[in-house]
């Protein structure tokens, strides 16, 4: 019965393949962020421009490692590293792989850009005065009147009942 179904369609595809998402994984590192580093920060300035590392291990507590995978249907997975190496609460040195700057970044995850033209990275001063129109927040309502002193309400409990 499917058969005779299928075959009164005028088309049927010949290679059906499901949806894959796009599958981000890790710390972004650009290299700006890569730029900032100097040996001599603290590891909570360190933390501040990178984040906080994918991975830290008690048996290598000098070392914080930053990893990103990217994986999209059609393309070949894109890998970065990058590797900071402290000595007691000092940034020593950093190594890692050849980093993007943040708009070849930007650029690479846009699978619908043909020309590698990237968006404007900050809003001009007329978006954000739309933006801040469109999302004031409207005025509260009203409180309801406080009751008069001289209103009486009944008891909460009967006065007579003993218990």
């Amino acid at each position: 019965m499917a058969v005779a179904s299928l075959s009164a369609c005028s088309y049927v595809p010949t290679i059906i393949t499901p949806y894959k998402i796009d599958i981000v994984q890790g710390n972004v590192v650009t290299r700006e962020q890569a730029q900032a580093l100097k040996p001599g920060m603290s590891r909570a300035e360190v933390r501040d421009i990178l984040g906080s590392p994918l991975l830290s291990s008690v048996f290598h507590a000098d070392r914080w490692d930053y990893v990103f995978t990217f994986r999209r249907q059609g393309q070949e997975p894109q890998q970065r590293k990058l590797t900071a190496f402290f000595k007691g609460e000092t940034l020593e040195r950093f190594e890692g792989d050849e980093l993007p700057s943040e708009v070849e970044f930007v650029a690479s995850l846009d699978a619908r850009r043909k020309f590698g033209k990237v968006p404007p990275l900050q809003a001009t001063e007329a978006q954000l005065k739309s933006f801040q129109d469109k999302n004031t927040p409207l005025a509260p309502e009203p409180t309801p009147p406080a009751p008069s002193p001289d209103t009486v309400y009944p008891p909460l409990e009967s006065s007579g009942a003993a218990r």
